[in-house]
């Protein structure tokens, strides 16, 4: 789904250091490393700056609260422009990824006392249009990960096995279902259209709550298009009329075909999906920096 292949980056942000990434290590007794123990956020810097940089900033704040780490993300807004230049990406849309771990301890399930969490932050070149021309395939799974779905945690196995079963039967992506209801996807969130209503399963603990996610329902808000974060029976899949997909680099994208159920042939879109790709596109002509959501 994304245009340009990502490639590693020329420097990267270890705690307060921006260094050559060859020469980047992270000590084997980080938790982050023994137990997935960490927080992560994706943004993109385009023209305007960093889409919504100070609502994804806000979410990485409110995961690491989630989770019992104290971490001052404050400093990471400082940070953002040294390592852009460093990495000669002062004029280029790219991508930055933050991970904060809780650092390094002796191996223990339970929490230390007093820990120093880890930093770590890249920026690549990354090419994305206005308007996601994509129209997705995409499988259906069952929904067997844990059930705080809602922290952006960096422990991500039952997404990256799910997204491989997409990608083994030659999808782009692949959609979970728990107790009969469809929850999101394994990179994305999902929406469906039906009679001119957008439907999305709400914000609970199975579901991330997508950064995209909040801006497509307040973009459905300011275009009058109805909208009930209600769960779609994955049953029922034949009957929207239109489904889509959200994310950071995803943006709003259109689904072709859904587990064996085909909404469009060729290059076909949905009414309602075309006109928050198009409000979508518009939005990111205007500064959302410091934005909030």
């Amino acid at each position: 789904m994304s245009t340009k292949k990502i490639h590693y980056p020329k420097n990267i942000l270890l705690n307060d250091h921006i260094i050559p990434y060859e020469s980047a290590y992270i000590p084997v007794f980080d938790r982050g490393f023994l137990f997935g123990d960490g927080i992560y956020e994706v943004m993109v810097r385009e023209k305007h700056g960093v889409f919504f940089q100070a609502a994804h900033l806000d979410r990485l704040q409110e995961n690491l609260h989630k989770i019992g780490l104290q971490y001052d993300i404050s400093k990471i807004e400082k940070q953002i422009p040294e390592l852009l230049l460093r990495n000669d990406l002062q004029s280029e849309t790219a991508l930055i990824y933050i991970q904060v771990t809780r650092g390094v301890a002796p191996r223990k399930h339970a929490y230390p006392d007093n820990p120093s969490p880890t930093l770590f932050m890249y920026a690549v070149p990354y090419t994305i249009t206005p308007v996601n021309t994509s129209n997705i395939t995409a499988v259906v799974v069952p929904d067997y990960r844990w059930q705080r779905c809602d922290i952006k945690t960096t422990s991500l196995m039952g997404n990256t096995m799910a997204n491989e079963a997409a990608h083994l039967r030659n999808a782009d992506e692949a959609v979970f279902v728990r107790d009969g209801r469809i929850t999101e996807g394994s990179h994305c969130n999902i929406f469906f259209v039906r009679d001119g209503m957008v439907y999305t399963h709400p914000a609970d603990t199975h579901i991330l709550n997508g950064i995209t996610r909040k801006i497509v329902i307040a973009l459905c808000r300011q275009h009058r298009i109805p909208v009930k974060e209600t769960a779609w029976e994955a049953i029922a899949l034949e009957q929207a009329d239109e489904a889509f997909l959200s994310g950071t680099t995803v943006q709003i994208a259109s689904i072709a075909r859904l587990g064996e159920h085909t909404y469009y042939e060729g290059d076909n879109c949905g009414p309602v999906t075309r006109t928050l790709q198009q409000a979508f596109a518009d939005l990111k002509k205007t500064d959302t920096t410091q934005q909030k959501l």
